[in-house]
């Protein structure tokens, strides 16, 4: 099959459609990461110790690293069977409800053991999210670039990232700096999550207005089906796919050594 040329002048929406995901997602991650350090275990374990807190917690957090590949095979296959676009709009939207859903979220307080179980599984559908998230938009992007751009607008997809972690930092801390301890735990630790809302808001409008990619417009057209994609990528491309496995690995493994712990609030 002769591959498809992307449009000529595929615009700047194309362009930034992927990394506005990233951004929403390593915002999420940042807060989260941030809130189970400082009030998950008194919002939602508060029955256990201080330590077993902390761990239940950051137990919560590790959910949603744990659903990622299972978001990827996920969102991969409907990528495949429905488009390309379906999965960053979808992806977007169930991360971004899952993350309201969280600032929404009734306490143990209020609803008891309900609480944390309803906190992992909001954890899990983010995960799931973001899992799909990352492959459906660098695809979506590299295959609405220019040929000879194609390493570019996939790499552009990531620039998001440390946006969305920068942005999640820089709305918590006026919260910890300004508000009480006791504010922060009413209500305050809701808020980020709830602002999300606009990154969400931002990240559909790009998103719905970036049309089907021609590659997957083609394969519908000439009804072509690949089946077995993964076992020859595997068998095909193994020892690349391991050490590009292992220099991420490493990369997390290093930015998560020098995290910052964040101060308590007053």
């Amino acid at each position: 099959m002769t591959e498809p040329a992307p449009p000529a002048r595929p615009g700047i929406r194309a362009l930034l459609a992927g990394p506005v995901g990233i951004c929403l997602a390593n915002y999420e991650f940042g807060v989260y990461g941030t809130m189970a350090a400082l009030v998950i275990n008194d919002l939602f374990f508060p029955t256990l110790d201080p330590a077993a807190g902390t761990l239940a917690a950051f137990t919560t957090f590790a959910a949603g690293f744990l659903a990622k590949p299972l978001g990827g095979l996920l969102f991969g296959r409907v990528g495949d069977r429905y488009g390309r676009r379906a999965v960053v709009v979808g992806g977007l939207l169930l991360m971004g409800v899952a993350t309201i859903g969280i600032g929404l979220l009734p306490t143990y307080a209020t609803i008891g053991v309900a609480a944390p179980v309803l906190l992992t599984v909001l954890r899990m559908l983010q995960g799931l999210a973001v899992g799909g998230e990352w492959g459906g938009a660098a695809t979506l992007a590299v295959e609405h670039a220019p040929r000879h751009r194609r390493g570019l607008w996939g790499g552009a997809v990531g620039v998001g990232g440390p946006i969305g972690s920068i942005l999640g930092a820089l709305t918590v801390l006026p919260l910890t700096a300004f508000l009480s301890h006791e504010q922060f735990l009413a209500w305050g630790w809701r808020l980020p999550f709830l602002v999300s809302a606009v990154l969400l808001a931002v990240g559909l409008w790009m998103r719905m207005g970036v049309a089907e990619s021609a590659v997957f417009r083609e394969e519908v057209a000439t009804r072509t089906r690949h089946r077995g994609d993964l076992r020859r990528v595997l068998t095909a491309n193994g020892g690349s796919m391991a050490l590009v496995f292992f220099l991420a690995a490493r990369r997390s493994r290093a930015s998560t050594c020098s995290t910052p712990t964040p101060c308590p609030t007053r």
